[in-house]
């Protein structure tokens, strides 16, 4: 008997030991890690309601030149980019055929001319009927309509601007056979610029024909002062948006139409916005937008799909989804997935 409690006791301690090693190895497997992160509380910000919108600078006047007659193109006096004069000749046509009519013109004239003044004599006279002398009388009206017409016609070969401001457009070149009324170039009054953008129907109320705007021109890196004159009274079928024009002033010629522009119009009113740091809002791949919101109970981080408004300042507005005295991952949310524990970063 006393062998056998020999033997007994070596496998009894090793039976307990394997039992006690067990919950150990169990222990480690289940242990989760912890991420560490930074937080931000969500706050009821006040806000002022300012509309930002970005536009294109068009000129304050723009008009298309056309030649009122046809011919070929024989002198041009601006390229494009080029400031014009009001008045000033902007290009003309070869006009020796409409010379020739001119003279052809002004021979009818004197020949007519003659022939009414010899009748004239003989109809004072009595010697020309009344008939006889309103015929010729009216041949010399009409030629002198011709002669005004032929006249116009050589005058209309040469091609004056009519507003001063930059030559925008060349539609053609020296030699070349331009039609009537065919656009040969585009003219803009630059001295005065507007910017045309369109409001969302949802902030139109705050747009008033007269506000003052701040206008940004990037492409200068400089920033002007304009005013509203236009308010758009029919939304776009398709956008629902409104037009709007702000007018700048653009007395050094630096802003040029085509450029874009960010207005930032100035409204007074405000209201209650939640905000949150840009660089917390992640997109998936479906294009929702949303942020991890941590559980004060828990200590974990969880998925949370949020609305989205405009850019205030650094600060993106939240119309849904998140409120007031939640606390959201604005770094290190790329190293978690719903549901992590996270320790919070001082």
């Amino acid at each position: 008997m006393k062998k056998t409690v020999i033997f007994a006791a070596p496998a009894l301690v090793a039976l307990l030991v394997g039992c006690n090693s067990k919950p150990e190895k169990s222990v480690e497997k289940t242990a989760e890690a912890v991420i560490p992160v930074s937080i931000e509380e969500v706050q009821t910000t006040t806000v002022k309601n300012d509309v930002s919108v970005s536009g294109n600078i068009e000129g304050n006047t723009t008009v298309k030149l056309a030649f009122l007659v046809a011919g070929k193109v024989n002198f041009i006096s601006a390229k494009e980019g080029q400031m014009v004069r009001k008045g000033q000749l902007v290009a003309s046509l070869e006009p020796t055929n409409y010379h020739i009519a001119k003279e052809l013109s002004d021979v009818q004239v004197n020949a007519v001319s003659d022939e009414f003044s010899r009748l004239k004599t003989l109809h004072d006279k009595g010697s020309v009927t009344d008939s006889d002398f309103s015929k010729v009388n009216f041949s010399l009206q009409q030629a002198k309509l011709q002669q005004q017409l032929h006249a116009k016609n050589e005058s209309d070969t040469k091609l004056y601007s009519p507003i001063g401001g930059v030559m925008l457009k060349k539609l053609t070149e020296t030699g070349e056979i331009v039609g009537v009324g065919i656009p040969a170039f585009v003219v803009s009054d630059i001295s005065k610029v507007k910017v045309l953008a369109y409001i969302p129907e949802g902030e139109l109320h705050y747009i008033k024909i007269g506000q003052r705007a701040e206008i940004t021109v990037s492409a200068l890196e400089k920033t002007f002062m304009g005013r509203v004159i236009e308010v758009g009274s029919a939304a776009d079928a398709t956008t629902r948006a409104f037009t709007i024009k702000i007018e700048v002033a653009n007395p050094a010629s630096q802003i040029r139409p085509g450029m874009i522009a960010e207005a930032k119009i100035k409204v007074d009113a405000s209201s209650q916005a939640l905000l949150l740091p840009a660089e917390c809002i992640i997109h998936d791949l479906n294009n929702q937008t949303y942020v991890y919101v941590v559980d004060k109970a828990q200590n974990k981080a969880f998925k949370r799909e949020v609305g989205i408004g405009k850019m205030i300042e650094n600060k993106i507005e939240i119309t849904k989804g998140v409120q007031a005295g939640e606390r959201v991952v604005v770094a290190g949310q790329t190293k978690i997935t719903d549901g992590t524990v996270v320790s919070i970063n001082q």
